[in-house]
């Protein structure tokens, strides 16, 4: 299930929230699941801190991994909404999706944490 399958902001609950649907936590855990690879965690890391769309062609040397493995991590991420894409002739572009961080940041929001 990708983030893409509900409405983004309103779908799910925070993890601090009383309870959870089943929906919303499988939403959750799809967005978990699409970060939990360090390479993937820095792909993320990496658009946050451009202010252009990144190319595809320069991750390969960026994370150090053959570009098989780059786009496999990319799919993942786009797959779970957490990515955009787009085409310009043979190379593909990637930024984050707003909607999306929004989410992420609402998934982690805690009331309180109790020591």
């Amino acid at each position: 299930m990708s983030i893409r399958e509900l409405p983004v902001i309103n779908c799910c609950g925070a993890l601090g929230a009383p309870t959870l649907s089943d929906e919303e936590a499988a939403a959750a855990a799809a967005v978990f699941r699409a970060l939990a690879d360090p390479a993937r965690v820095r792909i993320v890391n990496l658009l946050a801190s451009s202010e252009e769309p990144v190319c595809v062609c320069e991750f390969v040397p960026t994370l150090g991994l053959s570009q098989p493995t780059v786009s496999h991590h990319l799919k993942k991420l786009t797959d779970a909404g957490l990515l955009e894409r787009e085409q310009s002739g043979r190379w593909a572009y990637y930024t984050l999706s707003r909607d999306a961080l929004e989410h992420l940041a609402s998934l982690v929001e805690f009331k309180e944490v109790y020591a």
